[in-house]
């Protein structure tokens, strides 16, 4: 059995066990499981040590077109390992913060967190659906833990429903490709899709991207992110952030470039729904002032902005999100750590009650984080915007960085002048948030306490991880070299398949030039001058933003409508 297939095995192992043992324990886990996800992070890495792409494991041993397979390269891999290094620090969080005496939290934080991996590992479709189907259920239960919350019962439902019709959709297009290929194994379908598709197979590759369109939070599919996250425990948050929808982006690229690249012309479509999505999400992010509404909002803007990388459709826009899926992912699980101190503290998330509360010393970190958002050199996010400028430019699409400079502006002024007026009380105390209203007694705050000088010590460390991101020597290199394996449809099914991957050239990935810091300057500059805005004029939002605002309604019929629209547009545009 291959390190790769015990990275999945060891945390749903440990979950089962957990499970099994909890009728019989009130207490908790405690650090058990902090040292089950290292470990897995220890298998993960050795894992992503040896070159790909490469298959790594037959299940039953049976062939790979036949056999649900492990096929490992440098992306899934590395996200994979992203995903179990943000375990580690959930859990840690978790173990120090939840003090509800059940394993049950423990359990399915370790099976929501194998699945993740898995489905970064998996070289099958249905098996790709399996552990998107695992991780959304796990995902459901944890986000209603406070089950005693009102809120947090509707925010799961929201999440549930919504994240069904998705799955629906996403097993309607397997069992369309399973019954035009005839076969499941992402290399084996890529073989069989020829170069002008019949248009059952482009109605399939709709659905398929609608599933996990919805998984990502992608405008219209994202109504039921806010909802979700503002009821989230933390440790559930740092995961849903900094890595959760990021996996929908993931399943979508991985679907595309072993199977339809060549196929199917979906640039244009990616770039139009990533620029939508980041634009709704800057916009909405702009008006909250509910922290993790705020930065429910701001996960959906970056989603966008990764989107529009992936619909470049080349090696280089693949490097670059790629490297600012981690990036951001850090930045953000930082900021969330800081509003879980606020909560604590303070019993309370809402920036009207929390106005120059708020530590000064989380401030700055929270400070930080903002900045980097709106790419201050030379954190990791800086240096992936670079790539994806880059990208872009050699694509031919010159407008795109200036629409990543104008998206990271506003969402990093918002969280500059929210800084402002919770640690620093600066400006008038902003309205309350009609959608973001949270319990204020000890019920509602009974499973999250404690973890006083732990939490802050993370937020600091994954700042500061988020910020040497952009600095790990060798990594444009890396970066390069796995995107261009990955782009690689051919190399893949040879990989899969045949047991050997042709050489594929790297992709040269060029330092950040003047031209990165000049788009880097305009950002900042434009965060700063949104922030002061955001202090000292106007506190309604323009008629616009409220109709837009007034769709987040939290119903999950509405919700589902929307869905069901988004996904009849996706399926027109690919059939006809």
């Amino acid at each position: 059995m291959t390190t790769a297939v015990l990275s999945v095995f060891v945390p749903l192992g440990a979950a089962c066990a957990l499970a099994a043992l909890a009728p019989f324990t009130r207490r908790r886990a405690g650090w058990t499981p902090v040292v089950v996800m290292a470990a897995t992070a220890a298998l993960l890495a050795v894992t992503l040590a040896r070159p790909g792409p490469r298959l790594d494991f037959v299940f039953g041993g049976w062939a790979p077109r036949v056999g649900v397979v492990f096929a490992i390269d440098g992306i899934g891999g590395g996200l994979a390992l992203f995903v179990a290094v943000l375990g580690v620090v959930a859990l840690a969080v978790a173990a120090r913060t939840i003090v509800v005496e059940s394993l049950a939290f423990d359990a399915l934080m370790l099976v929501f967190i194998g699945a993740m991996i898995g489905f970064c590992l998996t070289g099958d479709l249905f098996n790709l659906f399996v552990f998107f189907e695992l991780m959304g259920v796990a995902a459901y239960v944890l986000v209603a833990y406070e089950v005693r919350r009102r809120a947090a019962l509707e925010g799961a439902l929201t999440f549930a429903v919504t994240n069904t019709v998705g799955s629906i959709l996403l097993l309607f297009g397997i069992a369309l490709l399973y019954g035009h290929t005839g076969a499941l194994n992402l290399a084996q379908i890529g073989r069989a899709v020829g170069p002008d598709p019949a248009t059952p197979v482009r109605v399939a590759f709709a659905l398929l991207a609608c599933g996990l369109l919805v998984k990502a939070a992608v405008v219209p599919f994202h109504l039921w992110t806010a909802d979700a996250y503002a009821v989230a425990p933390t440790p559930v948050c740092i995961l849903l952030a900094g890595a959760f929808s990021e996996l929908g982006l993931y399943g979508l690229a991985r679907v595309y470039w072993t199977v339809f690249d060549g196929a199917l012309d979906v640039r244009a479509v990616l770039l139009v729904a990533g620029l939508l999505t980041a634009v709704v999400g800057a916009v909405m992010c702009a008006v909250q002032h509910h922290l993790k509404r705020m930065l429910a909002f701001a996960t959906i803007a970056q989603v966008g902005l990764f989107l529009t990388g992936l619909g470049l459709t080349t090696a280089g826009g693949v490097a670059g999100t790629a490297l600012w899926v981690v990036g951001d992912g850090l930045v953000k699980a930082g900021l969330f750590a800081c509003v879980a101190i606020l909560r604590q503290r303070f019993g309370d998330v809402e920036a009207a009650d929390l106005h120059g509360r708020g530590p000064r010393g989380v401030g700055v970190v929270f400070v930080v984080g903002a900045l980097a958002i709106a790419s201050l050199p030379p954190s990791g996010p800086f240096l992936a915007k670079a790539v994806l400028e880059d990208a872009a430019l050699a694509a031919g699409y010159p407008w795109l960085p200036a629409a990543l400079l104008v998206v990271t502006g506003v969402v990093g002024g918002t969280l500059l002048r929210v800084a402002a007026q919770v640690f620093w009380g600066l400006g008038a105390p902003p309205p309350h948030d009609p959608a973001g209203e949270e319990p204020r007694d000890e019920t509602a705050r009974e499973s999250e306490r404690g973890g006083a000088g732990l939490l802050p010590v993370l937020a600091g460390a994954l700042m500061a991880a988020g910020v040497a991101w952009g600095l790990v020597p060798g990594l444009r290199t890396a970066a390069g070299r796995a995107a261009a394996v990955f782009t690689d449809r051919h190399g893949y099914a040879a990989a899969v398949l045949g047991g050997r991957a042709p050489h594929v050239a790297p992709v040269e990935l060029a330092p950040p030039g003047a031209t990165a810091y000049l788009y880097a300057a305009g950002s900042l500059a434009l965060a700063l001058a949104v922030a002061a805005v955001g202090l000292w004029r106007g506190r309604h939002a323009p008629a616009p933003v409220q109709a837009l605002r007034r769709l987040h309604n939290g119903r999950p019929g509405d919700y589902v409508a929307w869905t069901v629209l988004g996904a009849a547009i996706l399926a027109a545009v690919f059939a006809f």
